[in-house]
């Protein structure tokens, strides 16, 4: 019964997040072989294009961050969501980027014009796929991200399982043990030899 319920579980677990198993699985490959995917044409892999300059006579960046403002025209814009904010230039500039899954935003906010220039990120595959493997934490006020932070707790959790209870499973196969064993010290040497070596 108890060998059941735990094969269950490993399936129905695959089962369940086996989207997000082959987003690591494809993001780790762009990221491990980022020059098969520079552009072809010798262009940069990360491109903006202009999306709407509008006037904003918002106060200037006032603190080290510049959060408070960057809230204000996020929340102005009817953007609301994760970001990130870099620190006030001498001249007051903030750039703000709205994260998102398929097209992140990039707000300039230049006091000394009066205006913000938003501008989007040309989609490319490799940059969505690497974008997704990176988010995570809880870092961000907004319930979208948090539920996005506990899935992948569920995805590591999930990975300890399998492990487990795949020794488990190889243990219950009296004719496979022999392998089993032959297979569990070569990665595990592998894995020692690449912790000394690289």
């Amino acid at each position: 019964m108890f060998s059941r319920t735990i094969r269950r579980i490993h399936m129905y677990l695959g089962l369940f997040l086996a989207p997000w198993m082959l987003l690591y699985a494809a993001s780790t490959i762009a990221m491990n072989h980022r020059a098969w995917f520079q552009p072809h044409d010798g262009g940069a892999l990360v491109v903006w294009e202009k999306e709407a300059e509008r006037a904003w006579a918002g106060e200037a960046p006032a603190g080290p961050s510049g959060r408070a403002v960057a809230a204000r025209i996020l929340e102005e814009l009817g953007m609301n969501g994760a970001h990130t904010v870099d620190a006030p230039d001498a001249r007051g500039q903030i750039t703000i980027v709205r994260s998102a899954a398929l097209a992140p935003r990039r707000i300039r906010y230049l006091p000394e014009e009066g205006k913000l220039v938003v501008e989007k990120q040309v989609f490319r595959a490799p940059l969505f796929l690497e974008r997704m493997h990176r988010r995570a934490g809880y870092q961000q006020p907004y319930l979208a991200d948090d539920l996005w932070a506990l899935a992948v707790d569920a995805v590591v959790i999930a990975m300890a399982f399998w492990a487990f209870s795949g020794l488990w499973m190889w243990w219950e196969i009296r004719a496979a043990r022999a392998w089993g064993l032959a297979f569990a010290v070569l990665g595990l040497g592998l894995f020692v030899l690449f912790l000394a070596t690289i």
